[in-house]
């Protein structure tokens, strides 16, 4: 489970660059890469919500 929050961490960071080049700067390529990584969010967060209600069964 702490790699798949390292890689969350990791993901939102991404996020958090490109969003911030698309807001300042108007960079659209930034924009289309802060997309991609919310989609990539989503798939990682269902996954952390999978093992985390596992590891609560515990």
């Amino acid at each position: 489970m702490k790699s798949l929050v390292d890689k969350i961490n990791a993901e939102f960071e991404a996020f958090k660059a490109d969003a911030e080049l698309q807001l300042e700067k108007g960079n659209k390529a930034a924009g289309t890469r802060a997309r991609k990584s919310t989609l990539e969010l989503t798939k990682l967060m269902k996954e952390f919500r999978k093992e985390s209600l596992e590891a609560s069964k515990k």
